[in-house]
Order: structure tokens, then sequence, then C-alpha cells
């Protein structure tokens, strides 16, 4: 898609009262609807807008114009600029920028991040918290000269970076570090669907088909000799 003019309503504006273009071709070459067009020739639309000449601000030419209005299927063309521009050089990020009522809040950021978030990288830290590698090794070694009165603190409530920027550090050391094999152990939970299921009731009636147990005969006359033999030792006391 080609480049619009700039202010294109105020360049159809003028357009519409100093030339025969059609609707279509106005509206093409300012990016803009027909129907937006006719209103803009009709005063329904843009009724407080100034016509800007394109010609005098060098994104027509007269030729351009005169060539669209003899021929009602010519698109106009954005004149090429004169004035070339270099082109813009990438500039280096520098250290974050942390203010001076801050700044003796980044050893207490470094050691919160140190103690909850032990995944993220030297370099994550500095990133977040606009600090140097020594800084967070002397954090890290309790090594600092003020380590005895440090207070691990959130970095994002400090204002020193923003959640967004923390979430997403976070996410990038996750990935990063390896997966973690399950271990394996003896012994397993049973599932729920055993642990949880109600008992089988017991049945009313016993399988008669099934053999009953031997029963031992019982002699009468033995009982009947022992409790003779019982009676008289009772006597002889």
């Amino acid at each position: 898609m080609s480049q619009g003019p700039l202010m294109p309503k105020a360049t159809a504006v003028w357009l519409v009262e100093n030339t025969s273009l059609s609707f279509d071709q106005i509206a093409d070459f300012c990016k803009l609807h027909p129907l937006e067009v006719k209103g803009i020739a009709d005063g329904e639309v843009a009724a407080g807008i100034k016509g800007l000449d394109p010609i005098t601000t060098g994104q027509l030419t007269r030729e351009e114009i005169e060539k669209a209005q003899n021929n009602p299927n010519h698109r106009l063309k954005l004149a090429e600029s004169r004035v070339k521009l270099p082109e813009q050089k990438r500039v280096k990020k520098g250290p974050r920028y942390t203010p001076v009522s801050r700044r003796h809040d980044r050893p207490n950021a470094i050691l919160w991040l140190v103690r909850n978030h032990p995944e993220l990288k030297d370099a994550q830290i500095m990133r977040l918290v606009g600090t140097t590698k020594t800084t967070i090794q002397q954090v890290r070694d309790r090594t600092h000269w003020n380590s005895a009165s440090l207070t691990p603190m959130d970095p994002v409530t400090l204002g020193l970076c923003s959640q967004i920027d923390l979430d997403f550090e976070v996410q990038r050391a996750a990935k990063d570090r390896p997966q973690v094999e399950p271990q394996e152990y003896s012994g397993t939970l049973m599932p729920a669907e055993i642990s949880t299921a109600e008992p089988e009731p017991s049945e009313p009636f016993a399988d008669m088909s099934r053999p009953k147990p031997a029963q031992e005969d019982i002699d009468v006359n033995s009982v009947f000799a022992k409790l003779k033999q019982l009676k008289r030792s009772d006597d002889e006391e």
C-alpha cells in the first residue's frame, strides 16, 4: 500500500475545490472513502478544514493533476521528494536508568530476585534492576558492604522495573532451564476410583452347590465313659 499525502482531508478539500478530478481519484490519492470525498464536496464533511495545496508542498505536480483530469482511469502518484534524509543509525541501548532516589534500593531488589527467582541469570538481573555484575555477586556472596541490613524487596513495587518485564525474563529463564525427569518411587497410591468405590454387598444366600466341610463322627459311649471317670474322681475327693 502506497503512502498517502500529509493532511489527507485538507488535501482532499483543495483538490475538490480547485480541480475536476473524480471522487474516486481523490479518494485513492488521499486514502479516503469515496463517500467521504463526496461529503466534502457537499459540505457535510470537513466543513472547518482549510484546503492544503499539494503543489506548493511538493506532494503533486501540475502535470500529474492535468494528466489525471484528462484520463479518469489515471491514479495520482506522490511526487518524489528532492530532499534525501540520511538513514538513522540504530543507537545501542545503554544500561537502564535508575532514579537517584531509588538507587539505594537496588541491592534489596537484587536480594529478592536471587531468593525468589534463582533461575535468573546475571544479565537478566542487570536488565531488570540496572545494576552491575559485581554488585550481584556481592549480594549473593554476602560480601556487600551493607549486607547486614539488606531486606529482600520486590523490584516492581520499588519502581525499578515493570511486572511485564519481570514476567518476560522469568519465562525466558524457565525455557532455558533443563527439564527435570520425575523420580520413580517404589510405592504408589491407589487410584481414586478404587479408594472411593463402595464396598461390594455380601450375598444373603450361600452357594449350596459348594461342598460342605467334613464333620467328625462323635462316639456317644466314649463321651459317657469320660463323664463317669470325671464323676468318680470327684467322689474320691
